[in-house]
């Protein structure tokens, strides 16, 4: 064998390995600096996200401000949609039927009122000089007649408020309970107190139960 030519390859084969371990060193160092590379963007691009919204899972393209503004925080204690009537309507109803009966039987200011004005009317037609007829109708059967009839209107009013009382549960929304017995106990009070009253105010207005006074009466 020639020495001359074993140097030469053994030359050549110590400069191809060395050629090769500066190769693969050189693209080991590539590598990670690519790995770096990436690493630093994501880290950048994760802190562009944090400061653009809330890091909820939406990015830069999920913008809050295209969300409308719409308040989605439903009380359900304000919706009224299926309350039942609480019946304080028709329970008021009652009780001022009945307190209207009372006071169509009994009479009231306003009645006394519209008497004693009937009277004064009467006092100044009859001044000047007037029958005894003329003088029992101006002052005394006028007042009574007026009395009636502000009592007759009293007792009106509490049949009207005391059948509204009785027939409101059946308008409207139907209530899950019936009305309460009392209510239409004093319901059919104020309504029974109230025709009371109108037929003693129509018998009293026409003079069906006492009779105005006559001028033969009184002169006697």
């Amino acid at each position: 064998m020639n020495p001359t030519t074993s140097k030469t390859t053994k030359t050549t084969t110590d400069g191809a390995a060395e050629t090769t371990d500066a190769t693969l060193v050189k693209g080991a160092t590539d590598e990670a600096a690519g790995r770096d590379e990436v690493a630093t963007e994501a880290a950048g691009e994760r802190a562009a996200g944090d400061t653009d919204g809330p890091g909820d899972g939406y990015g830069s393209d999920h913008s809050f401000e295209s969300a409308p503004d719409e308040d989605f925080d439903l009380d359900l204690d304000d919706d009224d949609s299926g309350r039942e009537p609480s019946g304080l309507g028709a329970a008021a109803a009652a009780v001022v039927s009945a307190g209207l009966g009372v006071v169509g039987l009994s009479g009231a200011w306003s009645g006394r009122v519209v008497a004693e004005r009937e009277t004064l009317m009467g006092q100044m037609k009859t001044a000047s000089g007037g029958s005894v007829a003329q003088q029992i109708s101006e002052i005394y059967g006028d007042a009574w007649h007026s009395t009636a009839l502000v009592n007759g209107l009293f007792g009106l009013l509490a049949l009207f408020v005391g059948v509204f009382a009785l027939v409101r549960p059946a308008f409207g929304a139907p209530a899950r309970n019936p009305q309460p017995g009392w209510v239409r106990a004093v319901a059919t009070a104020g309504i029974a107190l109230g025709v009371l009253g109108v037929l003693i105010s129509v018998a009293m207005y026409f003079d069906l139960i006492v009779a105005l006074p006559t001028a033969g009466s009184a002169a006697g």
